[in-house]
């Protein structure tokens, strides 16, 4: 098989970390027979340094002719006072806009291997977390228009719109069933129905969707109760459907109790084209360059890459298979130190991978 990968480090610790996903990537290509060609762009503040722009059109175009977008982090302290069109962020939103990424799915799986590491009470950790958040990632309050800063009696207010159409919502829920159809057939849609409009509508389409996923069970749960029972017990969730914010928020919950958001890995779906891939970290601006960053979540994205993007279950499998046994053999980076374990740095990590795959 060839394709073509777009790479697109971004910032603070973003060229490192995408450095050891690369070089696995490459590896297991090696390994299996497939040739990946790779095109680096630019994205987040790297970009706004270079061009002005957070999201250059060449690096639009980059990624759409590529079979698939390999990203690793975007943003830090040096852009902060950037106007909002400038921000690093921006980069990262527009290009989920511009491939038509609407569904970001962000697994979040408590490893045995880690358990040591995991923060909930034992006897929670033991029940088990292996849960996935289904989020839409192109609509809600972080596009609704209108939004802005502006003067109101004399005082400066901000505002964002938070807003969904049915087909929004019916084509996420889609997903969310589907989704679940390949695990354990639950489905738990959370939402503020009990004050949000936007959110009633989306209770009302989830409901009527569902109707065509008989065999999955649907439950629902208010965003603040779903939060709590994150910590509470996470056991109780498969598949949790819901919104572009809820979703931020509930995602890093969920994968920060496994022990790290340095080991959680993300993908976004949508439109046919190619899909992105990217830890669910971010940029980690404070260890930048200093060979600190745990690679893993961005590896694992890459063995997502392979499964859902390039349809090489096998692949991803030996890329999974690989990182388990790296950990299993006592490889570990600051962020998920234990007693008795062997700290490496991010590119050690990397290698300590590619030599178990």
């Amino acid at each position: 098989m060839n394709k073509t990968i777009c790479l697109l480090p971004g910032d603070g610790i973003g060229p490192e970390i995408l450095a050891q996903g690369a070089a696995v990537l490459a590896a297991t290509a090696r390994k299996f027979g497939h040739a990946f060609d790779s095109e680096e762009a630019l994205i987040g503040g790297a970009a706004v340094d270079a061009t002005g722009s957070p999201l250059p059109e060449a690096t639009v175009e980059a990624c759409r002719k590529a079979d698939a977008v390999y990203l690793a982090a975007v943003g830090g302290p040096k852009w902060d006072s950037m106007p909002p069109e400038k921000r690093p962020e921006k980069g990262l939103l527009g290009i989920r806009k511009a491939l038509g990424l609407f569904a970001n799915l962000r697994p979040a799986l408590l490893l045995p291997e880690l358990a040591g590491a995991c923060l909930l009470r034992p006897d929670v950790a033991a029940r088990g977390l292996d849960l996935i958040v289904v989020r839409e990632l192109t609509g809600d309050v972080y596009f609704g228009e209108p939004r802005g800063v502006e003067l109101r009696d004399g005082r400066r207010t901000g505002f964002n719109t938070m807003i969904y159409d049915e087909e929004e919502i019916r084509r996420i829920a889609r997903v969310a069933f589907e989704t679940a159809r390949q695990r354990r057939r639950k489905v738990c849609s959370v939402e503020k129905s009990n004050v949000l409009e936007t959110s009633r509508l989306w209770k009302e389409v989830v409901l009527e969707t569902h109707k065509d996923y008989a065999d999955v069970e649907l439950s629902h749960m208010y965003v603040d109760n779903a939060a709590m029972q994150l910590v509470r017990d996470p056991s109780q969730f498969d598949v949790i459907l819901t919104g572009n914010i809820f979703g931020d928020i509930l995602s890093d919950e969920a994968s920060v109790i496994t022990g790290s958001l340095g080991m959680l890995p993300s993908a976004s779906l949508g439109a046919p084209g190619p899909g992105l891939f990217e830890p669910a970290h971010g940029s980690a601006p404070d260890i930048a360059g200093q060979d600190k960053a745990n690679p893993l979540a961005t590896i694992l994205s890459g063995a997502m890459l392979l499964r859902l993007g390039l349809h090489l279950p096998a692949e991803a499998d030996c890329i999974e298979n690989a990182v388990r046994r790296t950990l299993r053999d006592g490889y570990r980076t600051g962020d998920i130190m234990e007693p008795g374990k062997t700290l490496v740095g991010c590119e050690e990590m990397g290698r300590k991978v590619i030599e178990r795959l």
